[in-house]
């Protein structure tokens, strides 16, 4: 027979979201927090992050993925709160119920009052982007190559190909220079790259290595092993254009293309899901649309910075043990946020009235420059920032006060926008606003 716990909050997932979560909860007063985590320590992927760049919003100082974790790591071990590793969640229902399992205890039943959801993200594989060709050996993940660097100690290949402009295929083009590898390039199928700025500089001019926008592979060789993959442009509709063929000699094609929130857990709880994000529907408190079901980081939606996935996750952690405690007041129906022009879509998605600050993650379907992010109800700026560059790659975070959120409340009416500044200076000063 199943053992049963029942704890008051279950964390799923002990990444970078789950340790923030489980740690705000406890401060908020719950006695009672497990964290499950299905590998064999606390840190989720940030162990394998050796680059620095994490922790500048949170710390104020720039740390490397290690030392960002390391620092939630002791925190929770000085805690009472209980780590289950090792541990996989089988099951999730809607009455918040779970079935987890492990080598120690066997199947557990956990029954908590509230669940925070803080799996993660994974990769989007070949088979996902349907790519042509044999199926050899040396096809890998950007994530899965850098785990077998940075912790296995496994060099992937030699002659490397990077398909994809993401931020880990970036990072790890230059890892492969490091360890002395040839990277080939960099291979794009947008006409703008898919990282942030800063990674670009560092990992691909730095080191001298290609970027070649508006390309895909569109074959790969080799029966064994990868022998060498063909390339192709693309047109506007991003198809490739017959007579552009190139074929590349490499051993490895490292695919760095895109990420997706981690949700069978969700599905199963019967969470509403955003189809923009692939993440949860949300509201400031970060909450599902599962009464006592919570939501935050990368499952959520895949943010570009850490500090953003930490700032989440202590929100969620705190809601929940509000809710647990019975201090949360149930509020009417929310309102739904609306992306508005150039803004692809917005996190939370819904605002239910709580009296506190809301921050407003989204990200923005075009690059644009001297633009100004808003949040809008019936033709009003509620909130406004002046930003002098907009891309998809880089989320813009938009703060908002409760007394101006009120207002949107009252005319059930709240976009997020991205104007540029002649036509926002065409609204006249009286409508427009000047906080930053």
């Amino acid at each position: 027979m199943a053992k049963v716990r029942k704890p008051e909050l279950v964390v799923i997932g002990a990444g970078p979201a789950g340790l923030g979560a489980a740690l705000a909860a406890c401060e908020a007063g719950l006695k009672d927090v497990m964290i499950v985590e299905r590998d064999v320590e606390l840190g989720g992927i940030l162990p394998q992050c050796i680059h620095d760049g994490f922790g500048s919003m949170v710390f104020g100082e720039t740390l490397t993925g290690p030392q960002y974790a390391q620092r939630y790591v002791d925190r929770v071990e000085g805690s009472d709160i209980e780590v289950k590793l090792n541990t996989m969640v089988l099951d999730l229902r809607a009455d918040r119920s779970l079935t987890a399992v492990n080598s120690r205890d066997g199947v557990m039943e956990i029954k908590p009052k509230a669940v925070v959801l803080a799996m993660g993200c994974r990769e989007r594989t070949r088979h996902q982007i349907l790519i042509p060709g044999y199926r050899p050996a040396g096809v890998i993940c950007a994530g899965a190559a850098q785990r077998d660097i940075n912790i296995e100690g496994l060099m992937p290949g030699r002659r490397v190909v990077i398909l994809g402009s993401g931020d880990i295929g970036l990072i790890m083009a230059r890892r492969f220079a490091l360890e002395g590898a040839e990277v080939e390039g960099v291979y794009e199928i947008m006409d703008h790259p898919g990282g942030l700025t800063r990674n670009l500089v560092q990992c691909l001019y730095d080191y001298d290595i290609p970027l070649h926008l508006s390309h895909t592979v569109t074959f790969i060789h080799g029966r064994k092993r990868v022998e060498a993959v063909t390339v192709s442009r693309v047109n506007d509709n991003l198809k490739p254009v017959p007579g552009t063929e190139r074929l590349v000699l490499c051993d490895a094609l490292v695919l760095s293309v895109g990420l997706i929130p981690e949700n069978e857990l969700s599905k199963r709880a019967g969470v509403l899901l955003d189809p923009a994000t692939g993440g949860p529907v949300v509201d400031e408190n970060m909450e599902t649309s599962v009464e006592g079901i919570f939501a935050c980081g990368n499952v959520v939606n895949v943010f570009d910075l850490v500090d953003y996935v930490t700032h989440t996750a202590e929100i969620a952690g705190r809601a929940a043990a509000e809710y647990v405690l019975g201090r949360k007041e149930r509020k009417g129906e929310a309102l739904r946020l609306r992306p508005g022009r150039n803004v692809r879509f917005v996190v939370p998605q819904l605002l239910s009235g709580s009296e506190k600050e809301v921050y407003f993650y989204f990200r923005v379907s075009r690059p644009e420059r001297a633009v100004r992010a808003q949040l809008v109800t019936d033709g009003t700026p509620l909130a406004a920032r002046k930003v002098r560059m907009v891309r998809p790659p880089e989320m813009v975070r938009l703060r908002a006060d409760p007394e101006r959120l009120k207002e949107a409340l009252s005319r059930g009416d709240l976009t997020v926008e991205v104007l540029p500044e002649d036509k926002e200076s065409e609204r006249g000063p009286e409508q427009r606003m000047g906080k930053g």
